[in-house]
């Protein structure tokens, strides 16, 4: 087994939801920036030294459908030598990915791994685009079919978390973040 090291981590500055200067740039594109802007700050791993990438995508159809991790990588200068998976765990894909790029540099099969996440709500609606679920899958397990929101009823009905909470929560989180945002404390991270 390997040590791993997260030699660099980078982002994109946060969306605000249709009306912002991101709201039209397609998902493969942003992310193909961030790639680049993420290796040009690691200037010692040249793009055919990656191996693999692995990008997290909740909703990989439309603009951030087919194999997203390829076409992403192949924007953001990654040789077409270079593998590349997309994968899909809904809310924690690209937290999955990073997972998965830890673990196959910790089991030695590669030493320089890229992964991250994206997602264009604008582009792809929370829902996607049309759920076409199985007809045999609906009669033996309509619960395959729980959208994650419900699900997160669920968690909060089973571990007695009420709305206020989760409201004063949410509310919480977003003033943190507003505040950081203005103190400049995510300007080293965002790329471009």
């Amino acid at each position: 087994m390997q040590n791993v090291v997260i030699a660099e981590a980078v982002r994109s500055a946060v969306g605000r939801g249709h009306k912002g200067s991101l709201a039209n740039r397609r998902p493969d594109e942003l992310a193909g920036e961030v790639v680049r802007g993420l290796l040009a700050r690691v200037p010692k791993v040249k793009p055919a030294d990656v191996e693999d990438f692995v990008l997290g995508c909740a909703m990989p159809e439309g603009e951030q459908g087919m194999n997203l991790a390829r076409l992403v990588g192949l924007l953001g200068t990654l040789p077409v030598e270079t593998s590349a998976i997309t994968v899909n765990r809904f809310c924690s894909s690209g937290l999955q990915a990073i997972a998965y790029a830890a673990a196959q540099v910790n089991a030695g099969w590669n030493d320089i791994v890229i992964a991250g996440g994206v997602e264009s709500m604008t582009m792809v609606p929370m829902t996607g685009n049309k759920l076409s679920a199985s007809p045999e899958l609906m009669e033996v397990c309509p619960a395959a079919y729980t959208p994650m929101g419900i699900t997160a009823e669920n968690v909060a009905a089973k571990y007695n978390v009420s709305r206020e909470e989760q409201d004063k929560f949410a509310l919480q989180s977003q003033q943190k973040a507003s505040i950081a945002i203005k103190e400049g404390k995510f300007k080293d991270e965002i790329v471009p």
